[in-house]
């Protein structure tokens, strides 16, 4: 099955002489030799590698759009979370609750590839721009990566490029290298157009004080990913061409990871093409569309934080909320010392121990309170699946039976946390935008987006039904 408007991320594979390229590509082999293919990943699964000349393993490989079925996203996520890394293709189907083959088959049918391809697909392909874009070691390499072993990523590499990595590190541009100056600098692909500036501009507010920041478009957060704690700093590159992190880590292990959870806030997981053609037939949309073709939906760097973030909000103002977590942060999360100049200093505590936490003295309302407590402990104990894959009416109804989760906290979280493109966070009712469908989360933010612009800041709107249509 081939997914439709895929235009922009389908790549030609050419039989003679084994590669794929990226349309526009200088090189010009005849149109009987070439066959299309829907995504890098699925020609890459036909056995074909990157042509090493328009380098389309350098895009951002977009694999979910309006028509990926739940399973197969929540699956995607899972995969871009670090899943796979530890875990089988068995063990991510055990985790979803269906067997190995109808996952594999589901993804076959969307994606051309399996689980287990596209993970390593995704390892191969960050160790390649480790290997053009930094210094860093082989061994440093392959731990950032994901790899368990250097020989495991040589012969994936091999699998991939056809090239060792040292053979690729030898092929690099010295343009491609970009100079490390107080951390390790990579580029995050984007997909073309996309905007920046809104996204901060939804998640300033919602900053969690001590835990991240944004300042001067420059995103900042504390990360703990590799097992120790850091930070990373992400903002537009100097020349345009995509996002630009910074990561001041003690180790580079599952640096793969941070790299995920980035696209994931930034929401650069998603194939908005079909999305904005149809808002920009709505007459209330199509001036806002068109101002900001590149706007894109958040989503969230840890999903418990921004759960709990979501109910928070439900009491009070999003300023009031932001500082309501920060003060979750910094009475029980885990303190990071030496950051006082970026005005951070706190991981955010985890489901198992917030649920044990006396949050009676942070002068939260009772029922905020109640809430926190109460969605901390459905986390800790398994009741509530953060990775849950069940459609969106399943979805809302289970996380509205959660004490203290309403309608707008359980459609943001599905918005934000479980990356929905149909939630609607903006109304009480369920059936608000129905004639965006099944794009109202897009919706939702061009909304936002525009209210805050006129405003200046919504910090301190209130957070439910102002934006209702």
């Amino acid at each position: 099955m081939i997914l439709p408007d895929m235009a922009d991320r389908e790549v030609n594979a050419v039989f003679t002489t084994g590669i794929y390229c990226r349309s526009g590509c200088s090189g010009r082999p005849l149109p009987a030799n070439c066959a299309p293919f829907p995504s890098a990943v699925a020609a890459q699964a036909a056995g074909f590698r990157p042509c090493l000349l328009c380098r389309p393993d350098r895009r951002a490989e977009v694999l979910i759009d309006g028509s990926t079925p739940e399973v197969v996203r929540q699956a995607l996520m899972l995969i871009s979370d670090g899943f796979m890394d530890q875990n089988t293709a068995v063990m991510l189907g055990r985790r979803l609750g269906i067997s190995t083959r109808h996952l594999n088959r589901l993804f076959e049918d969307y994606l051309g590839a399996t689980p287990t391809l596209i993970a390593q697909s995704r390892r191969a392909h960050f160790a390649r721009r480790l290997l053009d874009e930094t210094d860093l070691t082989i061994t440093d390499v392959s731990s950032a990566s994901g790899f368990r072993s250097v020989r495991q990523m040589n012969r994936v590499m091999m699998g991939v490029f056809r090239f060792s990595p040292s053979e690729l590190r030898k092929k690099r541009r010295e343009a491609r290298r970009l100079v490390a100056d107080g951390g390790l600098r990579l580029r995050i692909p984007t997909p073309v157009g996309f905007d920046l500036e809104p996204v901060l501009r939804y998640l300033g507010p919602r900053s969690i004080p001590g835990v991240e920041s944004v300042v001067d478009g420059v995103y900042r957060r504390v990360t703990n990913t590799c097992g120790y704690p850091g930070v990373v700093e992400v903002t537009t590159r100097r020349d345009g061409d995509g996002l630009e992190m910074v990561a001041h880590l003690p180790s580079y292990v599952g640096l793969l990871d941070d790299v995920a959870r980035c696209r994931s806030l930034f929401g650069l997981h998603v194939d908005y093409t079909e999305a904005r053609t149809q808002l920009e037939d709505d007459n209330a949309l199509m001036p806002l569309v068109s101002a900001r073709p590149g706007l894109t939906i958040p989503g969230s760097w840890d999903r418990f934080e921004t759960a709990v973030l979501a109910v928070l909000e439900q009491y009070g103002t999003v300023s009031s909320a932001s500082k309501n977590a920060g003060k979750i942060a910094s009475n029980f999360g885990i303190p990071v010392p030496g950051l006082a100049q970026m005005e951070l200093g706190f991981l955010f505590p985890s489901a198992e121990p917030l649920a044990q936490a006396d949050l009676g003295e942070l002068g939260l309302s009772t029922a905020g309170t109640d809430a926190v407590r109460s969605v901390s402990e459905a986390v800790a104990d398994g009741s509530l699946d953060l990775y849950d894959h069940s459609e969106l009416p399943t979805l809302l109804a289970r996380l509205q039976e959660v004490p203290g989760i309403g309608r707008s906290a359980a459609a943001t979280m599905a918005m934000r946390v479980f990356g929905h493109l149909d939630a609607f966070p903006g109304s009480e009712t369920a059936e608000a935008g129905d004639h965006w469908r099944p794009w109202r989360s897009l919706a939702f933010s061009y909304l936002l987006d525009s209210e805050t612009d006129r405003s200046g800041n919504d910090a301190e709107m209130e957070p439910i039904g102002t934006i209702a249509r």
